[in-house]
């Protein structure tokens, strides 16, 4: 069985590397390694997300769903320094790599779930969710993660998604149109669309 980084626990030899990027106006350094998402870059559609993404107009805390080594949730916990975002990851490599990276970037309201999916986040619910799906693990996966997340918002809650055209954003739309009664096409760059739905 081959290995993906959706892994729970990856068996390929570590190699870590490090990452200096600025995202929205601030510069961070992360350290990726094999077995984990997009070891060698921030990707295109996660740094999109990170750009895009504006405040729940609801109070509460906020999910970094599928965390992976943690740009997302660390610069979204930076932006909102009033709220906790709960990193969750079933990869448990990722997800000690998301910790030192918020050490390492001194971003302290965090808080850290070993879960796949929302198997670990049992009584939270949260102002917003956000993720860039793992598409390799398949459209069923991805929509579960959709569905689970209509469950764990609350009244008003925003659900965010980054997803390539190419790679299933058609039908993301539809499913979470269906889920939600709305969709919103927040951005479009390079093949990769922002979703927004808000929960009634």
């Amino acid at each position: 069985m081959s290995e993906h980084y959706f892994s729970e626990k990856p068996q390929s030899k570590s190699s870590p590397n490090q990452l200096n990027y600025r995202l929205r106006d601030k510069n961070y350094t992360f350290t990726s390694d094999v077995g984990v998402f997009s070891k060698k870059e921030i990707d295109f559609g996660t740094r999109l997300l990170i750009e895009t993404f504006t405040p729940p107009k609801i109070p509460g805390n906020v999910l970094d769903l599928g965390c992976g080594y943690g740009p997302i949730g660390i610069t979204i916990a930076d932006l909102l320094v009033d709220r906790i975002v709960f990193m969750a990851d079933v990869n448990e490599r990722a997800l000690n790599l998301a910790k030192s990276n918020a050490e390492r970037n001194n971003v302290t309201n965090v808080q850290f779930v070993k879960s796949d999916q929302f198997s670990g986040i049992k009584d939270q619910q949260f102002a917003a969710i956000i993720t860039n799906p793992p598409i390799r693990a398949g459209k069923k996966v991805v929509h579960g993660m959709f569905e689970g997340s209509k469950e764990k918002l609350h009244k008003g809650g925003e659900l965010w998604v980054v997803i390539q055209k190419k790679q299933g954003a058609p039908s993301a739309i539809q499913k979470m149109e269906s889920l939600f009664g709305n969709c919103e096409i927040v951005e479009r760059s390079k093949g990769y669309c922002i979703l927004r739905s808000i929960k009634d």
